[in-house]
């Protein structure tokens, strides 16, 4: 490869001393290529097999099934059940290598706050939003981004705020079930307070002189919603009437607007 000096003296018809290489400059013809060391490489029977992440990571959920709320948190008067970070990956991590799943953390953004307690002293705490890699057995990756808080009196507040976004990470992108009972799944028919009324007891009331004509307005929903409107009962002459007819009759006398 020629210089600029030595082209240039070409083209004025002279020639051009080859500068001297210097002597910290590597030798080319010395230079040999590290090996690829995974050139040679074949699959062993306990290797991953080399699908997309996707197909990998869709296995590893086919693997796991489910996670149950084993541990126990009963503290400050609050009780309730829960699957822990420990738990989760203790889950995770043999079915991740099994097929060749590799998670990574590569961007934590921390925020910082303190929050009193009840005694007075005070806790550190942290909101971290990371965004994870997921890499599968081919090389190709996912990015996913999870965020996770915590509360400590020491430091470890951002510890465990991490622990909290991996938890969320592979529950929700592993959308792996308890398989506890659906909450939905009892359904309780609503029943009534009290027997329902028969229809002379409608009729008695609605005659009662005491009953105001608010009142004779709110039977009348009763008997629609009842759907007992078309009943007939003995009036006060001992005539078969409906009840609908009867609350309208009397309450038209009561409020002076006639039938």
């Amino acid at each position: 490869m020629t210089t600029i000096a030595e082209r240039a003296a070409a083209a004025a018809g002279r020639t051009e001393p080859a500068a001297a290489p210097a002597e910290d400059a590597p030798s080319t013809e010395d230079f040999v290529a590290a090996p690829d060391p995974m050139a040679d490489y074949e699959p062993g029977d306990d290797d991953p097999e080399m699908v997309p992440v996707g197909v990998a990571w869709l296995r590893v959920r086919r693997d796991i099934r489910a996670i149950g709320k084993g541990e126990l948190y009963n503290q400050s008067g609050t009780r309730f059940n829960f699957r822990g970070v420990d738990t989760v990956v203790n889950v995770f991590g043999p079915v991740t290598l099994k097929h060749g799943i590799n998670v990574m953390s590569t961007k934590v953004e921390a925020s910082y706050g303190e929050k009193a307690t009840k005694s007075g002293g005070k806790m550190r705490e942290c909101s971290v939003l990371v965004t994870w890699t997921i890499m599968g057995p081919l090389g190709d990756t996912l990015t996913l981004q999870t965020m996770g808080e915590a509360l400590d009196t020491a430091d470890k507040a951002t510890t465990k705020a991490q622990s909290v976004a991996l938890r969320t990470l592979l529950l929700g992108f592993g959308l792996t079930p308890t398989h506890d009972k659906d909450p939905d799944a009892d359904r309780i028919e609503r029943g009534n307070d009290a027997p329902a009324r028969s229809a002379e007891s409608y009729r008695d009331e609605i005659l009662d002189k005491k009953t105001s004509p608010g009142r004779l307005q709110q039977i009348s929903y009763e008997l629609t919603n009842l759907r007992m409107l078309g009943t007939k009962v003995s009036n006060e002459t001992g005539e078969q009437e409906t009840l609908d007819s009867l609350g309208r009759r009397i309450y038209g006398e009561r409020t002076g607007g006639g039938q």
